[in-house]
């Protein structure tokens, strides 16, 4: 085995494991930064620990690849809140954070603290790395963790508040495992007895449905589960998470159900009497907390992970596998279209009607601009094989219900952390420099994390950034309007409208590019104009303070 220090091997087993880029606060792996001079792997210093992360998260979501941050011990919870929305979102992320040496722990050492159960909440696995020599195996037991099962994130915690066992050598074999540099890492199938059960459950349903999760975006499953829709004549919908995986112009797609729904989608999965969900834990979002569909639905749901299956809904049939490789199974089966034809109808129908409804609102010429209306321009905007990452809350809602896109792309949303958009959209750019990568956000995700423009400036890493600003974080209208029982006072807007600040200007005071649009006529200009400088570019949308979000349809 060659003698190396610590610094040298991570460098080199985030070389031989594909590893694009590195997101990180000092001073932290140094030794294995200094390392990387030589090796195509992008540093990128960020201004903030948890941003780092999002960078990481979202390099991870867009590639399936571990994305790695790294931050001192100082700095480690900063991090560790940054790895709340990989867990949430099944990210392959992992972090390396610096932690007290044993020799140095309850003597009151500087920056002293027990970081370590910080991360056990945050994390899907949590590991000590107390010696150089354990470094190899740890090293590959992380990366195992992070893209094995349900994809998670992972912290090493090296020892020494900067790990400075990235210092000391030893004998150290730099052996990286090639499955475990992307997930999925294992395809699992289950038992032929299961996938025939589930057909003949499908077989006996009137008003069936397919729902995409998260874990079909994950597993590539969307042509297979388009195919079995096709093959079945069964409608099918989209969570956010999988919201790429159908194009909005195939004709037996519905829209996207759960909280942040099309009401469409909502009324179909509460008539619906089978549903299939494919890579779907059936959480609170995809559900509305549960209350669509009924507790007494028929379910068939394909997962990866078994304590899933049945958690939410007392399953008809679970299939234990990955959702490519069992729809791959279910497609060998001898099946033909159901005979469903008032239930085709039926769904078409609704979506037609909601499509209608929302129609004066995405033709709008209104100044302020309307949400639906800049979706609309985005949508005919957005070159063949873009990345898009949405930001949570009012952003998110607004894009699955008006971005409409039928050709090539590629989709990624927060789980949950307002401001996650912008430094993730950054990541997703580090993994694939070719492609343009858009972030959607609102001025109250933006604000979050405005600083790593001046990263994305000077590490050249040109996303674009559009940006609905309407001064205010106008979500939160609803919940003070009830705080108030519906009377507010006139200082109400004290806990939700922020200044009017010119995003566009300060990007290009940056050197960025900014532009503010202030006619929805003017946004496919827009941006023409980003793409065409190879900036990192702000556009800025002169929004709607009184546009709201629909809230989810219930029964």
């Amino acid at each position: 085995m060659p003698k190396m220090s610590g610094g040298r091997f991570i460098a080199e087993f985030l070389e031989k494991a594909g590893t694009k880029a590195v997101f990180y606060v000092p001073t932290i792996l140094s030794r294995p930064l200094a390392e990387m001079d030589n090796m195509k792997i992008k540093r990128v210093l960020a201004h903030a620990e948890k941003s780092a992360a999002y960078m990481a998260d979202g390099y991870a979501r867009a590639s399936g690849k571990p994305g790695i941050c790294a931050g001192q011990a100082v700095g480690a919870a900063n991090l560790a809140a940054g790895l709340r929305d990989a867990l949430l979102g099944n990210s392959p992320v992992i972090s390396i954070s610096g932690g007290r040496k044993s020799m140095e722990k309850h003597k009151g050492a500087y920056q002293e603290n027990d970081d370590f159960p910080v991360f056990e909440a945050l994390t899907k696995a949590n590991f000590q790395v107390d010696q150089v020599e354990r470094l190899p195996d740890l090293m590959r037991q992380a990366f195992r963790e992070a893209t094995s099962g349900n994809p998670g994130p992972v912290n090493l915690q090296l020892a020494g508040n900067n790990g400075q066992i990235e210092d000391d050598y030893a004998d150290l074999d730099v052996i990286v495992e090639d499955r475990y540099t992307e997930s999925p890492s294992h395809r699992i199938l289950p038992p032929e007895t299961d996938i025939k059960a589930a057909i003949a459950h499908i077989k006996t349903s009137k008003k069936p449905l397919i729902i995409l999760g998260g874990g079909a975006r994950i597993s590539g499953a969307g042509d297979e589960a388009i195919q079995l829709s096709k093959e079945f004549g069964i409608p099918i919908a989209t969570s956010v998470a999988a919201y790429n995986l159908v194009p909005e112009d195939y004709e037996l797609y519905v829209g996207v159900p759960g909280s942040y729904s099309r009401s469409c989608t909502n009324k179909i999965v509460s008539e619906a009497d089978l549903v299939i969900y494919i890579g779907s834990s059936t959480g609170g979002q995809v559900t509305h907390f549960w209350k669509i569909p009924d507790s007494n639905i028929r379910v068939i749901q394909i997962g990866i992970d078994p304590s899933d299956l049945g958690r939410n809904y007392p399953n008809d049939v679970s299939l234990l596998g990955d959702a490519k490789s069992t729809l791959q199974l279910l497609l060998k089966e001898n099946i033909s279209a159901l005979v469903i034809d008032p239930w085709l109808k039926r769904t078409q129908d609704l979506v037609t009607e909601w499509k209608n409804d929302i129609e004066k609102q995405r033709n709008s010429n209104s100044i302020p601009i309307r949400p639906e209306r800049m979706m609309k321009e985005i949508s005919e905007s957005l070159p063949d094989d873009s990345i898009v990452v949405s930001d949570t809350g009012h952003t998110a809602m607004w894009t699955v219900q008006n971005l409409w896109i039928n050709k090539k792309w590629e989709f990624i949303r927060c789980a949950g952390s307002l401001g996650w958009g912008f430094p993730a959209a950054m990541g997703a750019k580090c993994a694939f420099p070719e492609k343009n990568v858009f972030c959607l956000t609102g001025d109250g995700g933006l604000w979050y994390h405005f600083t790593e423009l001046e990263t994305a400036i000077r590490s050249d890493i040109p996303t674009i950034t559009i940006v609905n600003n309407n001064n205010a974080l106008n979500q939160e209208y609803d919940i003070f309007m009830n705080a108030y029982d519906g009377k507010p006072s006139d200082r109400w807007t004290e806990m939700w409208y922020f200044n009017k600040v010119s995003f566009a200007e300060l990007a290009n005071n940056m050197g960025a590019f900014g532009i503010k649009v202030t006619n929805p006529d003017d946004i496919k200009d827009a941006i023409k104009q980003a793409i065409d400088s190879k900036k990192p570019s702000i556009i800025e949308i002169e929004g709607d303070v009184d546009a709201l979000a629909p809230t989810a349809w219930s029964k």
